[in-house]
């Protein structure tokens, strides 16, 4: 492909690069941003999305010669100066490369259940509204081969331009739904052979000692409240042993954590 030189920020071939930080908080109408080299390449490479274009530094061009080559011949690849990116972006772009995917059909919970192995890994979030922590929960279930993500309606946006960079682009990899009723779906993987374990710092088994039958749905819940009681009754509760005197961890060090002992390995 042949790089395409803007140099006036209001071209409206990049409009919608135009005002990143605004743009994150109104929403882009079914597109994302990528953003960096790392995750440029997932987006090209390893991802189940559809990049629509690309804005690059003029001084990062060469250096993604390699990744820019794994792209489709008419996917329009737009270069500018410091100065230009920077007016675009509506603030210093250090890093200098941002990519536009498209989102796509959401995928319904029921149909990623449906298509999940026999064995299987998948993490439930309920009411994570943190973009780094969801960024790096993401990052954690991409490390140890989790099948699937499932969100609640009150956990934030995987594909908010933070989360995926967080994520080093492990968002735009790993499969995600919404469920809009978490109860309902607690018990849909029930009925799909799956253990469902929840994470609390009260937990009733300490989760080394935790056992399972090949499928498990791992429940996290916001850091504080924690997992609702309503949820709680209705699952195996498992803590994680830590010195005394200090009783709980980061939601996504957690996820880590309990990732790491379901994780199989023989990948």
């Amino acid at each position: 492909m042949e790089p395409i030189r803007i140099d006036d920020p209001a071209d409206p071939r990049v409009a919608a690069f135009l005002d990143i930080r605004e743009r994150d908080l109104a929403g882009r109408q079914g597109r994302f941003v990528a953003e960096g080299k790392v995750v440029l390449d997932v987006l090209l490479t390893g991802s189940r999305f559809e990049a629509e274009s690309v804005l690059i530094l003029e001084n990062r061009l060469a250096g993604l010669a390699g990744i820019l080559e794994k792209a489709p011949p008419a996917l329009p690849v737009y270069v500018v100066s410091a100065a230009v990116m920077d007016r675009i972006a509506g603030f210093p772009m250090h890093r200098g490369i941002l990519a536009i995917g498209r989102k796509g059909q959401e995928i319904p919970a029921a149909d990623l259940l449906a298509a999940l192995p026999e064995r299987a890994l998948v993490l439930v979030l309920v009411g994570i509204a943190n973009h780094d922590n969801i960024g790096a929960i993401f990052r954690n279930a991409a490390a140890f081969g989790a099948d699937a993500v499932f969100l609640d309606p009150t956990c934030c946006d995987p594909l908010y331009r933070k989360a995926i960079r967080v994520s080093v682009g492990a968002a735009l990899k790993v499969p995600f739904a919404v469920i809009p009723d978490v109860g309902a779906f607690t018990g849909l993987l029930a009925e799909s052979g799956f253990d469902n374990f929840a994470l609390s710092p009260r937990g009733n088994l300490d989760i080394r000692q935790a056992r399972h039958g090949g499928r498990v749905a791992l429940y996290l819940g916001t850091e504080g409240e924690g997992l609702p009681e309503s949820l709680l009754r209705h699952m195996r509760t498992l803590r994680i042993a830590m010195a005394g005197g200090f009783d709980s961890l980061n939601v996504a060090a957690a996820s880590a954590v309990a990732l790491h002992h379901f994780f199989d390995g023989s990948d």
